[in-house]
């Protein structure tokens, strides 16, 4: 039992000397915990929100640059000729004398010359 004590006693000791070294590791462990987290981020960054602003950045681009008799493809899958185009509507030829009316955020893709026929 006197072991027993004598081993706690000394890890005690031990623990207690550790602990004094402990704040100037502490200092550098916290900042390494940390670097994970900042790993993290910057992955994130590339992955997803500088892919997804580039492809924001394309997408104005087109829609800005929208005219009268382009071909146009529309987020819901309507092909048609441009005939108008307003501050943020598009007015649409889908087919001889049919006309529809689209936001111009619903504009996906600007198709070749031709594409319809």
């Amino acid at each position: 039992m006197k072991k027993l004590f004598a081993i706690l006693g000394l890890l005690a000791v031990s623990s207690a000397s550790f602990a004094a070294d402990a704040p100037a590791a502490g200092a550098t462990s916290s900042l390494m915990s940390f670097l994970p987290l900042v790993v993290i981020v910057i992955i994130f960054y590339f992955l997803l929100i500088r892919p997804q602003s580039k492809r924001a950045k394309e997408h104005r681009k087109l829609l800005s640059e929208l005219a009268k008799g382009d071909e146009v493809s529309t987020s819901g899958g309507v092909l048609g000729k441009v005939i108008k185009v307003d501050e943020s509507v598009v007015t649409i030829e889908i087919a001889n004398d049919v006309e529809i009316q689209v936001q111009k955020s619903a504009v996906s893709a600007v198709l070749p010359k031709g594409t319809i026929k």
